[in-house]
């Protein structure tokens, strides 16, 4: 599995590459020190609270110094490591630092860096040491073939992922998904839709039903031959990756996709690669292949052994947490202990459907009595606009929108960080929208809307029809002593 083990590492190495830019160019906004959650504030938190158990409860560079221009070090030091991922130098070294710097951001991102792809390349990043060759050049001649039980691990969390994001949606009780008409609303109703999915929307009920059968197959059936002999994984490939993609293409799902194909990759070996992919990896010829006293020493076994046993041990208690079933009380206590490192993870995505589509307008006035929108750059806003790809990129803010329209602004005290900060001006948040109605100097007032939002059904130049539901924040403007 040399070849197939480097194309695995490529697009691993490129999943990093586009989560670090894609934070690079707004984290300023959604955690530096004038952004809606500033970095410090949190630290300064932690520290008066926890003391030094801070340092595990956060774990996290930044505790060495936490201002803009560390999270922007962060974010492209992070992007540079990826590149030399890619380019197949010190792999093993590069995965250990690479995990360390998103784990340093995921650790204080707050709710800006809580979505389950986080958590994914958190813990894929950390497996895929166990089967990365050690060494520091680029030249693969030596290599070993890698840790049979570290490519298992990484085919177990493939498993573990798709299992469990068709079992929770059955489990959750949820009466669309049981019916099969979860996906006659999914396409309208999902966090960012693109114009794709307009279309989708469109199609007949039954042709819904039909698919979210097949998806069920997908997630439920399929995975187990993931874990099956050879044969059976080359069968499992095909369905797990033709899913992702036809996810990618009727939504932005951020780098979720190409990451889950990036597992995909290792159910696959060298023999089925074609000789160009083959020679594209720098994979070795089998005629050729060094001996073994010539190859390249790996991680020794028992190293592999015992901490891949460790952490099969704590994916087995977080996939019954999400069937059910509680594991015993050691191994929830070790399971809290890691914790904080968010590299062993339970998985399970859109388990009860949303079936209507509340979406938060921002409006500002100098006046209070005439009001003007802000816009954002992906998230529905004027009704006239097609929805755009944007994936692989993340566009934080506007996912956090989606989250927020379906609570209360109580109970997301970041939200209204957020409209303190339109208030104030703040020039890195006002960067993270595509329209501000006040470019010479803030508004007085801001106060947020609801509107349901319904795909139009053909005719006219409106993707969108919305409907005025009231305030979802009531108006902020100047205190009362305030001239």
């Amino acid at each position: 599995m040399l070849a197939t083990r480097r194309w695995f590492m490529r697009l691993l190495g490129l999943v990093y590459l586009i989560a670090f830019v894609s934070l690079g160019v707004q984290v300023k906004g959604l955690i530096g020190s004038r952004g809606i959650l500033p970095v410090s504030e949190l630290l300064e938190w932690a520290e008066q609270r926890a003391g030094s158990a801070r340092f595990w409860l956060l774990p996290t560079l930044l505790w060495l110094r936490s201002t803009d221009g560390a999270l922007l070090a962060l974010c492209w030091g992070g992007a540079l490591l990826a590149l030399l991922l890619i380019l197949d130098v010190a792999p093993a070294l590069v995965l250990l630092l690479l995990w360390t710097c998103y784990l340093s951001l995921a650790s204080v991102g707050q709710v800006f860096l809580g979505y389950q792809w986080d958590a994914l390349l958190l813990e894929t990043g950390l497996l895929a040491v166990l089967i990365a060759p050690l060494r520091f050049s680029r030249r693969a001649a030596g290599d070993r073939e890698p840790a049979p039980f570290g490519v298992f691990l990484l085919r177990f969390l493939l498993f573990r992922l798709m299992f469990s994001s068709g079992a929770v949606k059955l489990l959750s009780g949820d009466p669309s998904w049981r019916s099969l008409t979860a996906l006659s609303v999914h396409y309208e109703t999902q966090p960012i839709p693109i114009w794709t999915a307009w279309y989708a929307h469109q199609l007949p009920p039954w042709f819904q039903e039909i698919c979210c059968v097949l998806m069920f197959v997908c997630e439920l059936a399929v995975p187990f031959f993931a874990l099956g002999p050879r044969r059976a994984r080359l069968w499992a490939f095909l369905p797990l990756v033709g899913l992702q993609c036809l996810i990618a293409a009727t939504g932005n799902y951020a780098f979720f996709n190409l990451l889950t194909i990036a597992l995909c990759v290792l159910l696959l070996d060298d023999a089925v690669l074609p000789d160009r992919l083959r020679r594209a990896a720098g994979g070795v010829d089998p005629a050729s292949a060094p001996s073994a006293g010539q190859r390249r020493r790996g991680w020794p076994r028992p190293v592999v052994w015992s901490l891949g046993g460790l952490y099969l041990l704590l994916s087995l208690g977080h996939m019954g947490f999400t069937l059910g079933i509680e594991p015993p009380r050691p191994l929830l206590a070790l399971m809290r202990l890691a914790s904080p490192f968010s590299s062993v993870n339970g998985y399970g995505l859109f388990a009860v459907m949303t079936t209507s589509r509340p979406e938060i307008i921002i409006e500002g006035s100098d006046d209070g009595q005439e009001w003007q929108s802000y816009e954002f750059p992906w998230k529905p806003g004027a009704v006239e606009r097609r929805p755009e790809f944007v994936a692989p990129h993340q566009p934080r803010l506007d996912w956090q929108m989606w989250f927020a329209a379906l609570g209360t602004c109580e109970g997301n005290p970041w939200f209204v960080r957020f409209l303190e900060r339109l208030r104030e001006g703040s020039p890195p948040v006002l960067d993270l929208l595509a329209h501000n109605p006040f470019p010479r100097a803030p508004p007085r007032f801001v106060r947020a809307v609801v509107y349901d939002y319904r795909f139009t059904h053909g005719g006219g130049s409106a993707w969108w029809r919305r409907e005025r539901q009231g305030l979802y924040c009531p108006e902020l403007g100047p205190s009362p002593q305030s001239p």
